[in-house]
Formats: C-alpha cells, structure tokens, sequence
C-alpha cells in the first residue's frame, strides 16, 4: 500500500478491525520508511448494477441520485440527515439484494417510494409526482386518495 505522505510502497500494518457495519475492515498502517500512520479500507469489490432507464439506455446505478431526489422530496420537511441516509441506504442494499445485474428504473422509484411512504407521506407524495410524471391534478388527487385509504385500511 503506498503511504499517502512520501509515496513508499512499504508498509506494516498495526492493526486491523471491521467497520461497525460490517462491510469493510479497517486497517491502520505504518510507513517503514517515514513513520507515517494512515488508514485503508478493504472492501468487497461489488459488481456495478446497471440500470435500464424508461427510454431503453443503461446506466450505471448512482446511490447519489437517489439521495438527491429523497433530499429534494424531503426538503421543509421535517426529516432529519440521518433518517435520509438511513433510507439511502436501505434502498442501496434492496437493489443489491435483487442480485441482479440490470434493474430498470421503475423497480428503483417503487423501492424508494414504499421507504418514502414510511417515512414521511408529503416527501412520498412529492417524490411520486416527479417519478411517476403527474400531469394534472387528477393524477395527484388519486394518488393521495390511494394513501389515504391504505392509512385507514391499515388504521
């Protein structure tokens, strides 16, 4: 491992432990050569999810577009940081688990929109009306008429 600092490819490690998700161990490590400390991560090597968009093209999955609408969807609203990545990220791990090397988008907006729904219904209905493209009040109108009857039905 080359050591950030004088660029040596010698190195020892001190010591080594997992991430506290689990996902990575962390290793620290010294420099032979200058004595610098710094830390590495070892991570599995995942195979990137390709996503079949509605036009047919493919992409590869970015986490970080589904952060920024679930931001976008929550924002004024009073969703913390941390309730959004940990909505991020289970939405990363759903897709992963489909082990599947191509998911189209519509798969990828239902997951995110059943997490939303939980979460906080104004940001599902947001999220939806860009996802699912409303183009007039109607649309809206059902959707939340549907919402609302799945909250008495579950009441």
């Amino acid at each position: 491992m080359k050591c950030r600092f004088c660029q040596s490819m010698e190195s020892k490690v001190i010591d080594t432990r997992p991430t506290d998700d689990g996902t990575a161990i962390r290793r620290r490590r010294e420099c032979i050569v200058c004595g610098k400390r710094f830390t590495t991560y070892e991570k599995i090597e995942d195979l990137p999810v390709m996503v079949i968009k509605k036009d047919g093209s493919r992409e590869p999955f970015d986490i970080m577009k589904v952060r920024a609408g679930v931001r976008k969807a929550c924002e004024k609203r009073p969703v913390s940081a941390a309730d959004i990545d940990h909505l991020v990220d289970g939405v990363e791990k759903d897709v992963n688990n489909l082990l599947e090397q191509e998911v189209d988008s519509a798969t990828i907006g239902s997951i995110v929109m059943e997490r939303l729904k939980k979460l906080d219904e104004v940001a599902y209905v947001r999220f939806a009306s860009v996802y699912r493209q409303f183009t007039d009040i109607n649309t809206f109108m059902n959707e939340i008429k549907q919402l609302l009857g799945e909250k008495q039905h579950d009441n």
